[in-house]
């Protein structure tokens, strides 16, 4: 699950050249689930925790993600707000894309267009992974859903 949002060498260099470092000398809060995406943060190094909890506030996803991850991607491809909150950890090292500058990007480079859908797709598998095993541990059986 760690490594679902983790980039390809190229993409995450890319990203870099055009990030701002962003320090954190004690827990920092990068975005809070619900809020209007305005970019994309790189975890250089260090952990960060991925939260999502219900309307109700009850905490269902809890992810630790470590060197290498891009968080908020999600929300700046979509174009929605952000679907779980990130903290980095003390001493992690952060960067931050704003959205412009991640859109100038993928427009005069579009060669990175398929590293981005990889770490999307790799999003995708583990969010399918987390649900298959909450439903295990709940004894649920399968159902049909309607769109």
């Amino acid at each position: 699950m760690q490594d679902s949002f983790v980039a390809d060498r190229t993409l995450i260099q890319a990203l870099e050249q055009r990030s701002v470092s962003m320090p954190c000398s004690k827990g920092l809060i990068l975005f809070k689930q619900g809020e209007v995406p305005i970019g994309l943060y790189l975890l250089k190094t260090g952990k960060a925790s991925l939260i999502m909890k219900t309307d109700k506030g009850e905490e269902v996803v809890h992810l630790i993600v470590g060197s290498g991850s891009i968080l908020g991607l999600p929300a700046i491809v979509g174009n929605v707000p952000y679907t779980l909150s990130a903290m980095a950890y003390h001493g992690s090292e952060v960067t931050f894309l704003a959205r412009k500058d991640f859109e100038e990007l993928i427009q005069a480079q579009p060669f990175l267009y398929p590293k981005v859908l990889e770490v999307l797709a790799a999003e995708v598998r583990s969010a399918r992974l987390t649900l298959t095993g909450i439903m295990g541990k709940l004894g649920s059986r399968p159902s049909r859903i309607s769109a």
